[in-house]
């Protein structure tokens, strides 16, 4: 098996492969505020995503640059809003730009 670049372990919970043991603890941390009402519409990675754009200011038209998959996505309920979750050991470069780029999109 093929060692990942960071040393995360995958993890698999109720059939489903996570890429770290950190991912797969707020997996279980998430069922459980799905079971007390807390948040609804649990997705996991994959199953919610959008596209990253940026405006050609040339043309004035959008340009797909790249796609954001988050780890999961869920309607906190209290906040009355969706949330977009990462979990990472540590914040790549990679993680920083896109954590930017998603806030100002």
């Amino acid at each position: 098996m093929k060692r990942s670049k960071y040393g995360a372990q995958p993890t698999v919970i109720d059939n489903v492969r996570f890429d770290s043991k950190a991912e797969a603890r707020r997996y279980t941390e998430l069922k459980l505020l799905l079971k007390a009402k807390q948040i609804s519409e649990l997705m996991l990675h994959g199953e919610a995503g959008f596209e990253l754009r940026v405006m050609n200011r040339d043309t004035g038209e959008f340009v797909v640059i790249g796609e954001y998959q988050p780890d999961f996505v869920y309607y906190d309920v209290s906040a009355d809003k969706m949330v977009y979750e990462d979990v990472k050991g540590f914040k790549t470069p990679l993680y920083r730009w896109k954590k930017k780029h998603v806030e100002a999109q």
